[in-house]
């Protein structure tokens, strides 16, 4: 039975989104962190796993890119996007008079991070390293209250206090699975790269969308992030339509091999529905 790893533990968003990938006989694995699911896949743990990768209301996942860039040679090969509406978890019993601390994964609290100044002003706000995590916390703490999913709240015996606590109805996550192998042409996919310059210099920017704009493809995201040699060293991770089997991604791609330090392909596969 292949083991699919997803960031833990059980009642996560990320569980969900694995759930919702349909993966014939998939047994799910709950792993603590973010690293450690990419850890699990490239050690053979398990065949798979699932990461959330980008929020519509607080953008990237710097811990997945990371994963993806800079420390494992993983590739995605599916995605999947979930509307994510927190909500606000405590023991049984408590109060929002009770309340003294907020705990929840860095991302559910910057999505309601109004929400909580409005409705808990004051209070401190503590990280857990999932939302499912905080939930089992702060349960298990008099006072505490979480941010997190209502399924987390009935698997640890939890009170959904309020619900729809994020600060914007449309708030979104897209996540990925990442694995060992590509994904085979649809015809209707995704690209993820990370490009890597050889030095900067002005019209670096211009010249990677300019192989772009020729084989009319279109991006559909281009984040600039820190290569962690140096300050004011950057490197690009962009997403595009199209697979790396297309002809005109194939040679967009051969071009700009000759002009970058490094192209790393992070992943083709099937745009989410």
């Amino acid at each position: 039975m292949p083991r699919y790893a997803f960031l833990g533990p059980e009642g996560t968003y990320s569980e969900e989104a694995l759930l919702g990938l349909e993966l014939p006989d998939a047994e799910p694995v709950a792993y603590p962190t973010i690293a450690d699911v990419f850890l699990a896949v490239e050690s053979g743990k398990a065949d798979g796993g699932v990461v959330p990768i980008e929020n519509s209301v607080e953008g990237s996942v710097n811990a997945t890119l990371d994963g993806l860039a800079f420390d494992h040679d993983l590739l995605i090969s599916r995605e999947i996007v979930l509307d994510i509406h927190h909500s606000l978890v405590v023991a049984p019993g408590t109060k929002l008079t009770d309340i003294t601390e907020v705990i929840g994964h860095p991302q559910a609290t910057a999505q309601s991070r109004k929400w909580i100044a409005r409705t808990l002003p004051g209070k401190p706000v503590v990280a857990a390293n999932s939302n499912a995590e905080a939930v089992k916390i702060a349960v298990a703490t008099s006072g505490a209250a979480a941010i997190g999913p209502a399924l987390a709240a009935s698997l640890y015996g939890g009170e959904v206090l309020i619900e729809d606590v994020e600060d914007f109805a449309d708030n979104q996550t897209r996540f990925v699975l990442v694995g060992r192998h590509s994904a085979a042409r649809t015809g209707r996919d995704k690209t993820s790269l990370a490009l890597f310059l050889r030095a900067d210099k002005p019209g670096a920017l211009l010249m990677i969308l300019s192989e772009f704009a020729y084989g009319g493809i279109n991006l559909t995201k281009l984040q600039s992030r820190p290569t962690k040699r140096a300050l004011g060293d950057y490197m690009f991770f962009i997403d595009l339509e199209g697979h790396v089997d297309d002809e005109n991604v194939a040679l967009a791609l051969s071009c700009l091999r000759l002009k970058l330090r490094t192209v790393k392909v992070l992943g083709s596969y099937p745009r989410a529905k």
